[in-house]
């Protein structure tokens, strides 16, 4: 599974409940807390994004034996690659779930 159709996943998520809430509330109501939910959610994919680049740059340039690359801190950016894309995948499959229950309401 890839970092982008995760992301499109998402996006047509969040594109639907702005439709939604565009529909049923005034602009001025969904943005009063000053904090846009699809861009805190498109900035931490992004930084998903980073950390699973930076992992691969650390493992090539490992197998490229440069010797201010150690074994340890390649495996500890890999390791904390593969978290934070299961912990966005999770957030994922939370917020399909969501947003089916919240299609699925009677009106």
């Amino acid at each position: 599974m890839d970092l982008a159709s995760i992301n499109s996943q998402i996006a047509g998520a969040v594109a639907n409940a702005k439709g939604v809430l565009g529909a049923t509330t005034p602009s001025s109501a969904t943005s009063a807390s000053g904090v846009d939910f699809a861009s805190t959610l498109d900035s931490a994919l992004k930084s998903v994004s980073q950390t699973q680049a930076q992992a691969e740059e650390l493992q090539r340039q490992f197998q490229l034996e440069n010797p201010n690359v150690s074994l340890e801190q390649t495996m500890v950016a890999m390791n904390t690659s593969a978290l934070s894309f299961s912990a966005a995948v999770q957030v994922r499959n939370r917020l399909v779930q969501a947003y089916d229950q919240v299609m699925n309401m009677q009106v």
